[in-house]
């Protein structure tokens, strides 16, 4: 009945001197996941209003800020800052040790105890680490994309958290860029999807609910399309490629309910996101109507004057402010300019006060005035080990890892392997436990992720024996060693093997001639696929080239298991690998995943969610380009038309891509109506048949083509897709209702329209090998 009678008190502050008291607060504890009934809307409109007109300025100007305990402020020194009304919330704390002083000083110091919220960057797991974004979308399964959200937020809200900054649903289409491996890929149908899921993982029934977090939309907006791939790069994009590609899934994630939004670092055609009024007012409250609070990425205000839009840091608090950013990270502007700035004249409270009440109205919605103990509970209900292994969700983090991972060569079935004999695990990364965790890893700990070798060792047991070498290092160049290292040279990422290259090369051949197949794991470190580490290059650094043809010499079965975060330069793989699997970064349970798929018993199923260049210089490649006059046509002459001469034209490895240990047939497109009216619907339908040996899973993909319309529209746009599972021998008939929402698009005005004209209707297995069938709307 304690938690009835706090929301009962949350629903009648708007009379109240004060929301509760420290003493009651306290006495809230976590109720184990029930779903919370908030108040009404009314009811938390007129709470809101009445706590900021008992507000002064600074403490207004307090509930902007956001602060990391640690990298911004010691603990004692934002303690302090937040019993003085001077924090709004933190980020960074990830144990109920760590944040219940910090809400102590909140809500039993400060003058009106208003709580502060806790956040922080959970993109793929937080105890338990699932694979990569980019890995989850490779599943092509959403129920697998919101299960790890929420099980990342059942984990984070039981250490005390209220938010994450997550997902992340930039459109990617140049893999140089480092921070590729936190999104969901190329393609908007996929990523918008992806979004929705996880932001439903994360909020679950409501961002109040214990065993929620309220999720922080990022980064918005179109930070995936930097210039040259360089992270915090400039954007120059016209507003038909903004609406068509890049801006829904943040829509998406918007619509599905996310609370928050993470503003981009990047600039917006010459104005920075962070100062950027037509983007974060017209565009995103006015427009899409949305009604969370908004926070700046890492320092951005601050990085309006290096931008070269503010002359110091009063110009760049007032820009920031008048474009719509509510809370401030890491801030130092905010706290020092506002106060006179408002004083002044120079911007009206009005602006403070909008920003104030989202964030209140957020805090309202993570249940924190009902109880700000909600998530943080009690000391006597703390974990004893934070750290144990049974808080840990192995099951699941082994079963989507199997699904994310992407079977791109096979040549004479040379995998599923038997399990027996003699197998050789090689490869700078095949023993790192640390990599395979992948960036973000958020409180995951690498001594409890399963690494490759150990996860070969576990599935043969004493059916046979396994060896390993290293063979390499992952690069040889010590600048790259140094640029990875940087951020703790105490605890390096990058640990260089002292041997030469030959030395370790030598070892592994020998350690290969006596296997009877080679595993090799190879790819980036989990450094060279983060934030800050742009690539001029997607070729394997040279020392695991090198190590690749040493192996391919002794005539032994080669099997490259691929870790990155990124789209690589897999031409000699290719050519020379018996099999080939791409497993990005598995997370926690990585390396059981992977030895389940490579000893058959997971018959992979994931396809690409981005297409892989046969070199740098084809980048941008991505499926849904726009038609051209002059297209390449295979089989035709090549002339004076779009390619590049020196190599075939196309990815290496198309976007919607992914073999199977069985094979598929899809028939021929079937449609219900060869004409559709608007507002009807055509039903077009396959049968997909396994023809193969073993059950199987795979995914069929709608993509849609518009024929002539207004504008230059895509070669073809996914618009639905379906995981379908079959037995040999089985068939069964997928179907996909085509609306009038599916043909629409923006035109030259901007307007959300479907044209009448001929569609052709494209259904298969990846973007590239489709059944074709046309319908005209009328």
């Amino acid at each position: 009945m304690r938690m009835l009678s706090a929301l009962a008190l949350a629903a009648s502050l708007a009379v109240a001197p004060a929301f509760a008291s420290a003493a009651q607060a306290s006495d809230n504890v976590s109720n184990g996941g029930v779903p919370v009934a908030m108040p009404s809307a009314s009811a938390k409109q007129r709470f809101i209003d009445d706590l900021i007109a008992r507000m002064t300025l600074e403490e207004k100007i307090g509930q902007l800020r956001l602060i990391s305990i640690g990298a911004d402020m010691p603990q004692p020194k934002l303690i302090k800052e937040i019993a003085a009304g001077r924090v709004g919330g933190t980020f960074n704390s990830v144990t109920r040790s760590e944040n219940r002083p910090l809400q102590d000083a909140a809500v039993k110091q400060s003058r009106l105890k208003i709580p502060i919220f806790f956040a922080y960057d959970i993109v793929h797991g937080h105890r338990t680490v699932f694979p990569i974004s980019l890995g989850l979308a490779s599943s092509w399964d959403m129920t697998v994309v919101k299960q790890a959200a929420r099980v990342a937020a059942q984990e984070a809200s039981a250490d005390g958290l209220d938010a994450t900054f997550a997902p992340m649903v930039d459109i990617s289409r140049d893999p140089r860029w480092g921070r590729t491996s936190e999104g969901f890929g190329e393609d908007p149908y996929l990523v918008s999807q992806s979004a929705r899921a996880s932001v439903q993982g994360f909020q679950g029934t409501s961002p109040a609910n214990p065993d929620s977090l309220m999720a922080f939309v990022k980064h918005f907006a179109l930070y995936g399309a930097v210039e040259g791939g360089r992270d915090y790069n400039v954007v120059d994009m016209s507003p038909m490629r903004m609406y068509q590609d890049y801006l829904p899934p943040y829509r998406a994630g918007i619509d599905a309910g996310a609370g928050g939004v993470m503003i981009a670092l990047n600039s917006v055609n010459g104005t920075p996101a962070t100062s950027n009024k037509w983007l974060l007012r017209d565009l995103l409250r006015d427009e899409w109507g949305f009604k969370g609070v908004t926070v700046s990425d890492h320092g951005a205000i601050e990085e309006l004057m290096r931008h070269g839009v503010a002359k110091d840091g009063r110009e760049a608090a007032k820009l920031a402010i008048e474009a719509g950013v509510d809370m401030s990270m890491a801030d130092q502007q905010y706290l020092k300019q506002l106060p006179d700035l408002v004083k002044s004249g120079d911007v009206p409270i009005r602006f403070i006060d909008d920003a104030v009440r989202e964030v209140l109205g957020a805090k309202y919605d993570m249940g924190l005035f009902a109880d700000p103990y909600r998530r943080i509970g009690n000391a006597p209900q703390d974990p004893k080990d934070v750290y144990a292994d049974d808080r840990l969700h192995r099951d699941a983090a082994r079963d989507i890892a199997r699904k994310s991972i992407v079977l791109l060569e096979n040549q004479h079935d040379a995998l599923p392997l038997k399990k027996a004999g003699k197998v050789a695990v090689i490869g700078p990364l095949a023993d790192s436990k640390l990599d395979m965790m992948g960036s973000w890893s958020a409180a995951g700990k690498p001594a409890q992720a399963v690494s490759l070798l150990q996860g070969v060792r576990d599935t043969l047991g004493d059916k046979g024996q396994v060896t390993y070498a290293r063979g390499a290092n992952i690069t040889d160049d010590p600048r790259v060693v140094e640029y990875l290292n940087f951020l703790d040279w105490d605890n390096p990422e990058v640990v260089q093997d002292k041997r030469t290259p030959q030395q370790m090369i030598d070892e592994a051949v020998q350690v290969a001639r006596n296997a009877d197949t080679l595993i090799v794991a190879v790819g980036e470190s989990r450094g060279m696929s983060h934030e800050a580490s742009s690539r001029t290059s997607l070729m394997l650094p040279g020392s695991q080239l090198a190590l690749l043809q040493a192996l391919k010499a002794t005539g032994k079965p080669l099997v490259v298991v691929l870790m990155n975060g990124r789209p690589l330069d897999l031409n000699w793989s290719k050519v020379n690998a018996d099999a080939m699997l791409e497993t990005w970064y598995a997370g926690t349970e990585g390396g059981h995943a992977i030895a389940d798929v490579l000893f058959g018993d997971y018959n992979p199923s994931g396809k690409l969610p981005i297409s892989f260049p046969r070199s740098i210089g084809q980048i941008p490649t991505y499926y849904n380009q726009l038609r051209i006059g002059r297209p390449f046509t295979p089989g035709k002459p090549a002339n004076y038309t779009s390619q590049y001469f020196e190599e075939d034209s196309g990815p290496l490895y198309a976007f919607g891509y992914g073999l199977s240990y069985t094979t598929f047939d899809v028939s021929k497109v079937k449609l219900s109506a060869k004409t559709m009216t608007i507002g009807a619907t055509v039903e077009a339908s396959v049968t997909v048949r396994n023809t193969g040996k073993r059950e199987g899973e795979t995914v069929v993909q709608l993509y849609l083509q518009d024929v002539a319309a207004s504008i230059v529209r895509p070669i073809k746009e996914l618009k639905g897709f379906q995981k379908v599972s079959l037995k040999p021998g089985e068939s069964r008939t997928v179907q996909f209702a085509i609306d009038e929402r599916s043909l629409k698009f923006y035109n030259a005005k901007l307007q959300y329209v479907a044209e009448p004209g001929d569609f052709n209707v494209q259904i298969g297995l990846d973007s590239q090998n489709v059944q074709q069938a046309t319908f005209t709307l009328k």
